[in-house]
């Protein structure tokens, strides 16, 4: 039996408004389009999970608790759309910690991978931010940089090589609904 293709997404910038180190729920935002793309991943049968940076937690910017209620609030909003997430990932370290869990470093995705039942270079990988794509290719995933967030600036400067760019997760959702009508699968 073949299993659920699996998208693992960035939060801020990609599915939320970007905030520097968001730390109050009611400033949770959709970001347009992101809903839409969403409901159309759930639609062809995707699995879908956040896996993000939050390294606010360890520098004391906000707490653990926090954290959850702002997460509580953007599954609210993408509940209230009809969009349901599997699972949420987060790194709560600083870059000096160089923890294994932190964006680049697989960490996230074998957490996810683990909890979701697949293989890391089996899932697609959307983000706005280098972090993402390098993320992607370090497991050989299949990789899609969003124009939304820091992503425009990324690709106009080259900072990293995705698979492929696409302007939100709308447009994410239609680039990996082609893939899989045409056979293309995360690479195996």
């Amino acid at each position: 039996m073949e299993r659920a293709p699996v998208v693992l997404l960035d939060r801020d910038g990609t599915i939320i408004v970007e905030r520097h180190y968001l730390s109050d729920p009611t400033q949770v935002e959709l970001l347009p389009g992101a809903a839409e793309g969403l409901r159309r991943l759930r639609r062809i049968g995707c699995k879908l999970a956040v896996i993000t940076n939050q390294s606010g937690v360890g520098r004391g910017m906000f707490s653990l608790e926090t954290l959850r209620q702002i997460h509580g609030r953007m599954l609210e909003l993408l509940l209230a759309e009809g969009v349901e997430i599997e699972g949420i990932f987060f790194c709560p370290h600083t870059p000096e910690d160089r923890c294994d869990c932190r964006k680049p470093q697989p960490g996230l995705i074998e957490q996810a991978a683990e909890a979701l039942d697949f293989r890391p270079s089996e899932c697609f990988v959307i983000g706005d931010k280098p972090c993402d794509v390098e993320l992607g290719q370090a497991v050989g995933a299949r990789t899609i940089l969003v124009r939304s967030g820091y992503g425009a600036g990324v690709e106009s400067t080259g900072q990293c090589a995705p698979d492929h760019v696409a302007d939100d997760l709308s447009k994410a959702a239609v680039l990996i609904e082609r893939s899989l009508a045409s056979g293309i699968r995360p690479r195996p």
